[in-house]
C-alpha cells in the first residue's frame, strides 16, 4: 500500500455510519417512508431528517412530502446521482478491502 491511505478517499457523506445504513435501505427499495426509515434505522426523527436532509442537498436523495389519505406521508429515494454513488462507494471499499489481504 502507498503512504496514502485509500480509505480517505471514499465518499464522505456516504462513509457516516447513520448516512450509510439510509442509502443502503433505500439502494434495495424503490422508495421508504420517512416512518419506515425511522424503524429501521433507530434514529430519532431529528437525526434521521438531519441526515436526510445532508443527502438531499448533495442530490443523493429524493424527498417527496405527500399524503395517504388524510395523513401526511415522506417518502424518499435514491436518485442516480444517489445509486452511482452507493455503487462506486461499495465498489472502493471492496477494493480496499482485497488491497489489505
Amino acid at each position: 500500500m502507498n503512504d496514502k491511505q485509500p480509505i480517505f478517499d471514499v465518499d464522505r457523506i456516504l462513509h457516516e455510519p447513520a448516512r450509510l445504513m439510509i442509502t443502503t435501505i433505500l439502494y434495495t427499495a424503490e422508495e421508504a417512508d420517512f416512518l419506515f426509515l425511522l424503524q429501521q434505522t433507530g434514529l430519532t426523527k431529528g437525526n434521521l431528517s438531519a441526515h436526510l436532509s445532508k443527502l438531499e442537498k448533495e442530490d443523493y436523495v429524493e424527498i417527496e412530502k405527500t399524503y395517504r389519505g388524510k395523513v401526511p406521508q415522506t417518502l424518499c429515494r435514491l436518485t442516480k446521482t444517489g445509486r452511482k454513488a452507493f455503487e462506486d462507494y461499495r465498489r472502493q471499499l471492496n477494493k480496499i478491502l482485497k488491497e489489505m489481504k
